[in-house]
């Protein structure tokens, strides 16, 4: 039976004791981080960005690529046109480490982005400490009051946010924090069911003045145009890319689509 997403957020409760024992060394080591690049602005172009994931597995994929190497991988992506990386930090459900993202960072020159399951300050601050320019913040995952504080807290460490929505109301909750990119998921995140029509109409509906990220469903370059046709301007793929027997091939088609704007 698949992991639930509140058997997922359990497991990452259960590791903030850890991390908080650590908090002086962390803070420490972000507040002598150069500033990152910006996530925003590498998502606008004339061409539909492409958000490339370091990906070994997940709950509704199973095992994709246990032994794919943060830092080749890294370096496959920004040869062959990736606007941004995310790398995947949750260690149970998804096989990731903050370690991928500290080697990423050693290497990248594009924007990284922290995937995980973001419930408390300190995980932000790791974020930065590891070299990453922007976090995932889940909408489904987080009470309203505390998605506002969260987006604050990113800010003002430096940080940018890609605010995660499934359904309309998600989106109004994600717009009324404040978030200006946001990334909309065709898998519902407590069925893992995926309905792309339901999000192409989502994306619309993300103001011109926000970036709108369609998450989830990306095989191909015809999955990047729909979206595009949709107002997506940019796409973020990862068990695709990590399944592709020649994933830099795979990456420079889905990178060639051209933006439609909202």
């Amino acid at each position: 039976m698949a992991v639930s997403l509140a058997q997922i957020l359990s497991s990452t409760r259960r590791e903030l004791p850890s991390l908080r024992a650590r908090r002086g060394a962390l803070e420490r080591e972000a507040a002598i981080r150069p500033p990152p690049p910006s996530l925003r602005g590498a998502l606008r172009g004339e061409r539909v960005a492409v958000i490339a994931e370091v990906k070994r597995r997940s709950p509704s994929a199973g095992v994709i690529r246990p032994d794919l190497d943060p830092l080749e991988r890294t370096a496959l992506y920004a040869r062959h046109g990736a606007a941004a990386i995310s790398v995947l930090t949750d260690r149970l459900h998804f096989g990731g480490s903050i370690d991928d993202l500290r080697a990423a960072a050693s290497l990248a020159a594009v924007p990284l982005l922290r995937k995980d399951f973001i419930l408390d300050e300190l995980q932000i601050v790791e974020a930065r400490a590891a070299g990453a320019a922007a976090v995932l913040l889940i909408v489904r995952a987080l009470p309203p009051e505390r998605l506002q504080a969260l987006l604050v807290f990113t800010r003002a460490a430096g940080l940018e946010a890609l605010v995660e929505v499934h359904t309309g109301a998600e989106l109004e909750g994600a717009l009324h924090a404040g978030a200006d990119i946001i990334g909309v998921n065709s898998r519902d995140l407590a069925s893992f069911r995926i309905d792309v029509p339901a999000a192409c109409e989502l994306l619309a509906r993300v103001p011109g003045d926000r970036i709108a990220v369609a998450e989830s469903g990306m095989h191909g370059a015809e999955d990047v145009r729909r979206a595009a046709a949709a107002g997506a301007d940019a796409v973020l793929v990862g068990t695709a890319l990590s399944a592709a027997p020649d994933p830099g091939e795979l990456l420079q088609q889905l990178a060639g689509v051209a933006r439609r704007g909202r």
